[in-house]
């Protein structure tokens, strides 16, 4: 790996900055100014607060309790810090390809013949997701696994998320985000290497499947698609479902039916996602865009801060939306539903390998024939009985069991 002593420059963080080239890898920290955490809090305790919903559930989105509580142990018992250690305890980076500054965390095995991995995450997420399953990853004889288990661990932040460059003209979409990350693991010394994915990072894996075939000795991911380009197109038209379809069929088909009214605000990113710039301002605002992904996950949140026990905590889901906050990227990030040209949930054709995870929660449950017509080299497929959309945070025991027992025989 090519490496130097400079170490990047973000705002708030230690360290001096030189010249270097455009291809150098260069290392990393971040560390909050006190003055943006004390400004952090004073917005969020300055909150001035609508009217209560007038339904007793979430069908008209987050609710105010939960997010008065949120407020609460965000403005008053949340501590930034904690997670800066979290993040400081890995090797951080940051190199520029396509005239972008890519950051990534890089963890290698200590393990003899450990295979590299990259790991994508998605919206509305962050490097902060995957922080769980890097120690399981690369050291295995540690976390219950076993040495010819190891990964060497590449974690990606997307373009415009967390602390990678944000894109300033158009472009950076999902296939190009993938061709630059192809890009990443050559310029880390890995001409062949695993990859996973959820949500955009699903998308963003498949592309660098079908980019780079010859690169990708097998691919993973805990967002499996596939719909039938047909059936897809009639969906999103509003047609009625088929009379032919099975009852699983039929449920995956009304899915993506109601995909524009369970989803709205993912459709408002598509179109207009600078309507979202209040974010940028309100700390609650933001955190309100984030609560407001999918219905199971908001529930599971809403459960927390009403004092549930469960795959979360509440530092975890605070951790994500402050690291946003500080970055300044939740327009940035949304961009890439403006930029997307694909049908998501169409099959793009993969031919590498491909290792399947199926959580009950996901917010789209394609059955599994429309996944093996998808990924055709599907290797391991494991559907489980918990978890939901956000894998490798709720559940990052069962994607690193996954991954090691799916991977296994392509190594």
């Amino acid at each position: 790996m090519k490496t130097d002593e400079t170490t990047a420059v973000a705002p708030g963080m230690k360290g001096k900055a030189g010249s270097v080239s455009n291809e150098a890898v260069r290392p990393f920290q971040y560390h909050a100014s006190q003055e943006d955490l004390d400004d952090l809090k004073r917005r969020i305790l300055a909150t001035r607060w609508p009217q209560k919903e007038t339904v007793n559930d979430q069908s008209q989105g987050p609710r105010l309790a939960t997010l008065k509580a949120l407020a609460d142990y965000w403005g008053n018992k949340y501590d930034w810090r904690k997670v800066e250690a979290k993040l400081d305890a890995w090797p951080q980076f940051i190199t520029e390809i396509d005239g972008l500054d890519i950051h990534f965390i890089h963890v290698r095995s200590k393990h003899e013949n450990a295979k590299p991995i990259i790991v994508t995450h998605g919206w509305p997420g962050s490097i902060i997701e995957q922080l769980k399953i890097i120690g399981p990853l690369t050291d295995p004889t540690a976390h219950g696994g076993k040495a010819e288990d190891a990964f060497h661990v590449v974690i990606p932040s997307i373009p415009g998320y967390g602390f990678s460059g944000k894109p300033t003209t158009t472009g950076w979409g999902p296939a190009r985000i993938a061709a630059a990350f192809v890009t990443l693991m050559k310029r880390l010394g890995y001409e062949k290497f695993f990859a996973q994915g959820g949500d955009w990072g699903a998308l963003i894996t498949d592309l660098m499947a079908v980019q780079s075939p010859e690169n990708v000795l097998g691919m993973a991911t805990n967002f499996p698609i596939g719909t039938p380009a047909e059936l897809e197109k009639a969906a999103f038209g509003g047609a009625s479902a088929p009379p032919n379809l099975t009852a699983e069929e039929k449920i995956a088909y009304d899915e993506l039916k109601t995909f524009t009214s369970t989803f709205p605000l993912q459709i408002l990113f598509s179109i207009h996602p600078q309507s979202m710039l209040g974010t940028a301002d309100s700390p609650i605002s933001l955190a309100t865009m984030f609560l407001n992904h999918d219905q199971p996950s908001m529930a599971m949140i809403s459960r927390i801060f009403a004092g549930q026990t469960e795959g979360l905590t509440k530092d975890d889901i605070l951790d994500n939306i402050t690291l946003t906050w500080l970055t300044n990227t939740a327009i940035s990030g949304c961009q890439i539903y403006w930029e997307n040209k694909y049908d998501f949930f169409s099959a793009q054709g993969v031919k590498v390998p491909v290792v399947v995870s199926a959580f009950p929660d996901e917010v789209f449950h394609a059955p599994k024939h429309w996944v093996e017509q998808a990924y055709p080299k599907m290797v391991y497929y494991k559907k489980h009985n918990m978890g939901g959309h956000f894998a490798a945070w709720e559940q990052p025991a069962l994607l690193v069991q996954d991954l090691r027992e799916g991977f296994r025989s392509l190594r």
